[in-house]
């Protein structure tokens, strides 16, 4: 069985984590095209992979915004998660499921086939809040019409599926998935859940701090907007309905934003021309 879908090329796995300057982290193999993947070795000691989870909380809590903490999710999964070649994340969006970061097209690919079907271990992750794994998708009965397709089209046969939560929320679900029979043992099962529990609460932060952003910024709008309809009241002598609607004119007519015209209000004393 083959497939048209390629990785994007390998990358090391301190260098996702953003600790290349550590020396205590245990070096992990690449997770290359047709490599053995493998995550932390039967040798590491508990406080080795200690130190790399350390470092993969600090790598995701530096990311600024969601869409990187995303994506650095799924690129610290395909490096460290035993036998994983590819992952990604799936996300519910107006009650949609959508994959907003993935290590390449095969992880996309394995996704849309669960989001045309409306079944797959990462939909079952999210509904049934548990943890799905598959050691050959070609012989998976729980999930009919996404197993044969999925094979057929990608040649992933090993899926392991994460729901990405807090105590709060759900968010979706994390997706591991590798082109080889029975990929994800014990270990890798082990590595996954502490990555998915570092993962969520790094998805809820960014997307906090995003939501916090949003609002400040919402607030100093409406802030300056307020303050040039005060300006265009005195100085025209207008209703506040007329100095809004003077705003929202000469925004139309200069195509700028509401916003940045206010700015201009309270900083000249007059509208803008075009």
């Amino acid at each position: 069985m083959s497939s048209d879908l390629t990785d994007t090329g390998s990358t090391s796995p301190l260098e996702l984590v953003g600790a290349p300057h550590d020396r205590d982290v245990p070096t992990y193999a690449p997770a290359g095209a047709g490599d053995d993947v493998r995550g932390p070795r039967a040798t590491d000691t508990g406080h080795e992979l200690a130190v790399q989870f350390a470092a993969v909380a600090r790598a995701l809590a530096a990311e600024p915004t969601v869409e990187a903490t995303l994506q650095r999710i799924v690129d610290v999964a395909r490096a460290i998660v035993p036998g994983c070649h590819h992952a990604g994340v799936t996300v519910l969006r107006r009650g949609r499921p959508e994959t907003p970061a993935a290590t390449d097209g095969v992880s996309a690919a394995v996704d849309a086939v669960q989001y045309e079907t409306g079944e797959g271990p990462c939909l079952s992750a999210i509904v049934e809040h548990d943890t799905f794994r598959t050691g050959d998708l070609a012989a998976e009965s729980r999930w009919p019409k996404f197993s044969g397709p999925a094979v057929e089209r990608t040649g992933v046969r090993s899926v392991l599926a994460y729901r990405l939560f807090t105590s709060e929320d759900t968010f979706g679900a994390l997706n591991l998935y590798s082109r080889e029979v029975d990929a994800f043992g014990d270990e890798a099962l082990a590595v996954g859940t502490i990555l998915t529990a570092h993962a969520a609460l790094a998805f809820a932060r960014a997307r906090e701090r995003e939501q916090i952003a949003g609002l400040e910024q919402a607030v100093a709008s409406n802030r300056a907007i307020g303050m040039a309809i005060g300006i265009l009241m005195a100085i025209r002598r207008v209703s506040p309905e007329e100095a809004f609607t003077l705003l929202r004119t000469a925004s139309q007519l200069s195509n700028r934003k509401l916003r940045d015209i206010a700015d201009d209000v309270v900083l000249t004393g007059e509208l803008p021309t075009r």
